[in-house]
């Protein structure tokens, strides 16, 4: 996605992997080999915050940095997930004053919920086990639940924010199909199916949905955007990942 939006711009750049066993000299390998940016994945989003010079306000409330640049001097961090997942989202619906459920309670789910309560939704948070839970809906002030109580909450919007569905399991959901049913969106931020088992169930059951692939296009817009300065080729990024024009 971003080496074709690098060769679609003539930018003399190029976006490989690093695989890394923990974060504490990923700071100083920037450094040296003269990184401009990053991305970072699970599980190393929230343990890099402590080797940053600069950290915006929304990945510190957030908890977590997934995009990180440095300029030669300071290195800076953000998160793009919840710009990502709310933009995706708000190409299906608008969310102020919606019920809006987030499945799960790790970094995921900490950018959806910000996201959310950015957008002045109304939100739930949902785990098997409800100390996670409780604790995160403490920091954003909202209500949270155990998924055996999810038919006690009406709302309408679900994300499911965990891993549950993604290859090789593919044939799991966490949320009852017969739920479905009076849910107007449903996002899944697993793209690896593209769509998921709880996909397949909220289209069965007339629900708009919204693949992970959307939210990957969106968050790696920002990031683009933030590393060069310049407009993203989303129609050369969306290509790149699989999503036709109708999708993007």
């Amino acid at each position: 996605m971003h080496n074709a939006a690098f060769e679609e711009l003539n930018l003399d750049c190029v976006y490989v992997a690093f695989e890394v066993d923990s974060v504490s000299c990923v700071i100083d390998a920037v450094k040296c080999l003269g990184i401009s940016g990053l991305s970072v994945t699970a599980p190393f989003k929230e343990d890099i915050l402590e080797y940053l010079d600069e950290i915006d306000e929304a990945a510190l409330k957030i908890g977590a940095v997934n995009t990180i640049k440095y300029d030669g001097k300071r290195t800076a961090g953000i998160n793009t997930d919840w710009i990502g997942a709310i933009r995706a989202l708000e190409r299906r619906t608008g969310l102020e004053g919606k019920g809006c459920m987030v499945v799960g309670a790790g970094g995921t789910a900490r950018a959806l919920v910000y996201g959310l309560k950015k957008r002045q939704a109304r939100v739930v948070i949902i785990k098997r086990t409800l100390t996670r839970a409780k604790e995160l809906a403490g920091e954003f002030n909202v209500d949270f639940g155990a998924l055996k109580d999810i038919r006690k909450f009406s709302v309408d919007v679900l994300v499911n924010t965990t891993t549950v569905g993604m290859e090789p399991d593919h044939d799991m959901s966490l949320v009852p199909a017969d739920y479905l049913q009076n849910i107007s969106v449903v996002m899944d931020v697993i793209y690896k199916p593209r769509m998921t088992k709880l996909l397949i169930d909220a289209q069965a059951a007339g629900c708009k949905v919204v693949e992970g692939l959307e939210m990957l296009l969106e968050q790696g817009i920002a990031q683009f955007e933030w590393w060069t300065g310049k407009k993203a080729p989303r129609d050369k990024m969306a290509r790149a990942i699989g999503l036709t024009y109708e999708e993007k």
